[in-house]
């Protein structure tokens, strides 16, 4: 007998290559530490990276579901709309552009506003959606937001509102920045009643969305890491000639000079959010 034989059943020699089948979408790659992450255990985990505790981008619809009571969120002015008033044309029209943004995002605009509870607390929220064109401050943006925080002034409910932007939409101009003028005419009618305007920050926040309502609020949190301005770190820098201090505009070094009250990782932003709105309920 042969020391070494053949197995009764083998693939070898056979001509068969197997190849194990993953599905796309199963891994990513984190971009801060470069670890791969199983989707699916990320998605549990809040989009937060297990390694290196970096926030990921988090999508409207699971934000939604993180910070309120279940099946408890109803969208109101959904049928709002961006129109091309000024004609814009670059590269390209900027109706193509939202068709474009309509699509890949999954949603009609960059933000979605509605009313919900949390743990029984009816409040009004906001979240703004990245993926939509930068979530960038156009004519219905602001319209959103004015039309939800005066609806919960009207009610006496706090408002809640996620943040996210690159800034004012270009494509609007002028119509785009009187948003930060009418959105912060608003707050100032909902903080006379003192009902309690709460801003979630998150990663990035700049331009004519940080330079009114997403640092108007009574109380400003922010997920760790955020970048938070007006301007760009580069552009600041080539503008200035400055050497720039190690972690400006994160949120941390905001947290350190007094415009953020507080830095809360997102599995605790559930928790915190509950705390908040019990405080504002009984000031009303």
């Amino acid at each position: 007998m042969a020391i070494f034989s053949s197995g009764k059943y083998t693939t070898l020699g056979s001509g068969v290559k197997r190849k194990m089948i993953i599905p796309d979408g199963s891994w990513v790659k984190c971009k801060r530490c470069g670890q791969t992450l199983y989707t699916e255990r990320l998605q549990d985990n809040l989009q937060v990276c297990w390694c290196c505790n970096y926030h990921m981008p988090m999508d409207v619809k699971a934000r939604i579901i993180s910070l309120t009571d279940e099946g408890s969120f109803r969208e109101e002015d959904a049928e709002l709309r961006s129109v091309d008033r000024l004609n814009f044309f670059d590269s390209k029209s900027y109706v193509l552009r939202i068709e474009e943004n309509q699509k890949k995002s999954g949603m009609p605009e960059a933000v979605c506003c509605g009313h919900a509870t949390l743990n029984s607390i009816p409040f009004s929220l906001g979240v703004m959606n990245f993926n939509f064109m930068g979530a960038s401050m156009g004519s219905v943006v602001g319209e959103r937001i004015t039309r939800m925080i005066e609806r919960a002034t009207e009610k006496e409910q706090s408002v809640v509102l996620v943040t996210a932007s690159g800034g004012a939409r270009m494509q609007e101009g002028i119509l785009s920045l009187m948003q930060m003028a009418k959105t912060s005419g608003a707050l100032a009618r909902h903080r006379e009643k003192r009902l309690g305007y709460i801003v979630i920050i998150t990663n990035p926040t700049y331009g004519g969305v940080s330079a009114s309502f997403a640092t108007l609020g009574d109380v400003i949190l922010s997920e760790p890491g955020a970048m938070v301005g007006f301007a760009g770190p580069r552009v600041v820098q080539e503008t200035t000639k400055a050497v720039l201090p190690e972690g400006f505009q994160t949120a941390e070094f905001l947290l350190a000079h007094g415009l953020i009250d507080r830095v809360v990782e997102r599995k605790n932003l559930r928790k915190e959010l509950v705390f908040l709105l019990d405080i504002f309920k009984k000031k009303m």
